[in-house]
């Protein structure tokens, strides 16, 4: 098992650069310019990633009203990604991670507890990189249900534009 890297805010986001649904490709580089949410997730199609990205889908408007790019970022192949937004409509670019460099970069693979085992996974985290690329917010272990929320207050965005 490997060590997880624990990033903060002021840290420098670590580069990346991957291979996005609908076939092209997203990098760190191309998000230069305007800040980005960046959130890794374990799985397309699961329940609770499912939820977590239709919350994000959602509130699409309000992070882009703030000029926010929304990037997800999880372990699946494209052809999976492909099939995740087509069936929930999701408006925001998903990058697949297939061999877990980008998520171990930023802390998000890892050791975690499941079901009291300790397994190496994706550990669901969200990262706002500003438009220098330097990290203005770090959250690991996400709740699902109050993933909104708590951007909505760390990131000062709110609902209405």
């Amino acid at each position: 098992m490997t060590e997880n890297v624990t990033l903060a805010v002021g840290d420098p986001a670590p580069d990346f650069d991957l291979p996005t649904a609908g076939g092209g490709r997203v990098s760190l580089a191309d998000l230069r310019g305007a800040p980005a949410l960046l959130w890794f997730y374990p799985a397309a199609n699961t329940s609770l990633c499912t939820r977590q990205a239709c919350d994000l889908r959602d509130h699409h408007e309000m992070f882009a009203d703030a000029g926010y790019r929304v990037v997800g970022i999880s372990p699946d192949p494209v052809p999976e990604l492909d099939r995740f937004v087509a069936e929930q409509g999701l408006p925001y670019t998903l990058a697949g991670d297939e061999s877990h460099e980008t998520m171990a970069a930023y802390g998000a693979w890892g050791e975690k507890n499941m079901y009291g085992k300790v397994v190496e996974g994706v550990i669901r985290s969200t990262f706002a990189v500003d438009a220098d690329g330097i990290l203005t917010l770090v959250k690991y272990r996400v709740g699902t249900p109050s993933h909104i929320a708590l951007l909505q207050k760390r990131l000062g965005l709110t609902a209405d534009g």
